[in-house]
């Protein structure tokens, strides 16, 4: 991750909320910390990457990674530029997302998400033309989600091993998000099995999403391989691997084959065997 440009843009929003201690009072961080963080003397940790997004009401992803809108700037107080909590596309997409998870892709109509959002059917059409648009964009916003949570529990871990560990626990299918993210994100195989690619489509978005995914393992790996504590050689064919086998566990826990404990014994078998030096 650019750390300078991680500074700049935590900067940026605070500066655009209008008040550093006011911010540092929202997020519960020490003033001195914080400005030390600003100054590149310390790292910010994920979690309080997370509560300073919340707090200046900036978007995780832009913060992370500049991706989506800026900050907008404050006036006075310490303002949110987030959405509403009870903004009306926010909800739609919440209840498409969480009626998607639990019925499956082709289950969920319009006045169920409708009802689920607590709005009506002529509202859901307001914000998104049609079935496909509302379900595509939940989605990606599936995807998104994934990405930043993923990006900020791993922007202060520079170690490989503790890495490697904390993203392999990023993909365990269980618990009440990443459950539904992975009953989502096996809907998106079955859809892209079955169409064409285009911009968009997804065989597009899954195309994305898992590159993503498996640019993040390579990178651990070549990194693990550089410091010496992670064995030598094809590092992309070993991602290969590691991604596919979390793949395929993933999908044998979420259709009751096996749990998440043997998927994690056999992640350790395969790190401990395959990628480690010291074999724990």
């Amino acid at each position: 991750m650019d750390d300078d440009g991680l500074r700049h843009r935590v900067r940026a929003a605070i500066d655009a909320a209008g008040s550093r201690r006011r911010v540092a009072a929202a997020v519960g961080l020490d003033e001195t910390k914080l400005s030390k963080s600003l100054a590149g003397r310390r790292r910010f940790t994920a979690d309080e990457l997370d509560r300073i997004a919340a707090a200046t009401g900036t978007d995780l992803a832009w913060l992370l990674r500049g991706e989506g809108p800026p900050p907008v700037t404050a006036t006075s107080d310490l303002i949110s530029a987030r959405s509403d909590p009870d903004d009306a596309r926010k909800r739609i997409l919440d209840a498409a997302w969480t009626l998607i998870a639990s019925r499956g892709y082709h289950r969920v109509r319009i006045a169920d998400v409708a009802e689920a959002a607590g709005t009506s059917s002529a509202s859901v059409h307001y914000h998104f033309a049609d079935k496909d648009a509302l379900l595509d964009e939940a989605l990606r916003h599936n995807v998104e989600l994934a990405h930043d949570r993923q990006s900020a529990a791993l922007t202060a871990i520079d170690d490989p091993v503790a890495r490697l560990e904390k993203l392999l626990d990023l993909q365990m299918p269980e618990g009440p998000v990443l459950e539904p993210e992975w009953s989502i994100w096996m809907q998106v195989w079955v859809e892209a099995v079955t169409e064409r690619w285009s911009p968009g489509s997804h065989r597009d978005l899954y195309a994305r999403g898992q590159d993503r995914w498996f640019r993040t393992v390579l990178l651990t790996l070549e990194s693990g391989a550089r410091a010496g504590v992670f064995t030598e050689g094809d590092q992309t064919l070993r991602a290969r691997q590691l991604t596919a086998l979390v793949d395929g566990l993933g999908v044998g826990v979420m259709t009751g084959a096996s749990t998440p404990a043997q998927m994690r014994a056999a992640l350790h078998d395969f790190t401990a065997s395959i990628v480690r030096k010291d074999h724990p």
